[in-house]
């Protein structure tokens, strides 16, 4: 999709190695406006100013054009109406940091200074942790400019819906970027983004799925429903039969997905002697090894039971056949609110320990 916004950038002038001069903490409101919180004995200004200085001493440009910004932007715009676009994006809030931050700006910049000869025509403002400010983060360095959030779990920064969203509305930014892991398969960010949208009067963009989507898509019960509704081949499990279509707010109808769902240790027996041992027991917003067991026999299948459902609380559970001696390969789609979807190249993710994959081998 096209990037592109109508926020005027600053001139050369006020520039400096190619980062604009204002930024989030110029001012004590603007810090508690985003709700950062921070302790030490340095003031929070000038410790930033350090941080900034040294980041700005150290920058890698991308060589400058001599195309004005008025010609880019006049350009951006052209190619947002020749392609039907609804609006143009040009500020582009990063919320992640490491290769999905840097694969982002990079390749934005690229794909802009090819089409329209400057490679700053969109504007990016990343996310950075104390620990990437240590390190003087490429990300950090590459970005027009950054925000300072807490350091610690991603549950302090870039797993932090509300921190997110915080950012994006001081930031005035057109667009929030999310990459992979994270809070990017979280639909409370999408949703939080389209309130926040509607109480500003402008919109800020979600790159990515809508929740109801990402709902749907993101849950394995759910998607299961809907590859079956779609005569996609699955493999056995206590939902076998089960179609489900979307309903009119985009969600699968809540009847249909308790349905496939397993409420008690007896049902899952009763599952697992219908489609045969042995078995995988998962809790459907479980991941990374979590909330998943292996059972060969009813013993081994109501002692997982309750260690499944303590390891994710809350989350629905259910039972499907072990394939074993299978590879795991998964297959990445894109698609639009149009209806245009693409499969790119898939990956091997087959190489694994305790269920969470080590490396993903692909083209």
């Amino acid at each position: 999709c096209a990037l592109a916004s109508a926020h005027a950038l600053a001139s050369p002038a006020s520039r400096v190695s190619g980062r604009t001069a204002a930024t989030a903490f110029a001012s004590p409101s603007k810090v508690a406006h985003a709700g950062i919180a921070h302790a030490g004995p340095a003031p929070l200004v000038s410790r930033v100013a350090a941080r900034r200085a040294r980041i700005e001493a150290t920058a890698t440009d991308l060589p400058a054009t001599s195309t004005s910004m008025t010609e880019a932007e006049e350009k951006l715009a052209k190619y947002v109406e020749e392609r039907g676009g609804k609006r143009v994006i040009r500020k582009v809030l990063i919320a992640n940091n490491g290769m999905a931050s840097l694969k982002t700006i990079m390749g934005i910049r690229q794909w802009a200074y090819m089409n329209f000869g400057d490679e700053r025509v969109i504007q990016f403002v990343v996310m950075a942790t104390p620990e990437d400010l240590a390190v003087n983060a490429e990300f950090i360095r590459r970005a027009d400019d950054f925000v300072e959030v807490p350091g610690g779990v991603n549950l302090n920064n870039y797993a932090n819906v509300q921190l997110i969203a915080d950012t994006a509305v001081a930031q005035q930014v057109d667009a929030v970027m999310v990459g992979w892991g994270h809070a990017s398969e979280n639909p409370k960010l999408p949703d939080m983004l389209v309130e926040l949208s509607q109480q500003l009067g402008r919109e800020i963009t979600f790159v990515g799925p809508t929740a109801p989507v990402m709902r749907a898509l993101g849950d394995k019960i759910g998607s299961t429903l809907l590859a079956q509704d779609a005569d996609v081949s699955t493999i056995p499990w206590n939902g076998d039969g089960l179609k489900a279509k979307l309903n009119d707010d985009g969600e699968i109808p809540p009847d249909v997905f308790e349905k496939a769902c397993i409420q008690t240790e007896q049902e899952a027996v009763d599952a697992a002697n219908r489609i045969g041992y042995p078995v995988m027991l998962k809790a459907s917003e479980g991941g990374g090894g979590k909330g998943i067991r292996k059972a060969v026999n009813e013993d081994e299948l109501r002692a997982a039971y309750p260690q499944v459902v303590n390891e994710v609380p809350g989350s629905p559970v259910f039972l499907m056949q072990l394939c074993s001696q299978a590879r795991h390969i998964e297959v990445q789609v894109i698609g639009d609110e149009h209806g245009n979807a693409l499969a790119l190249n898939g990956r091997d993710c087959s190489t694994q320990r305790r269920f969470q994959k080590i490396f993903e081998e692909g083209p």
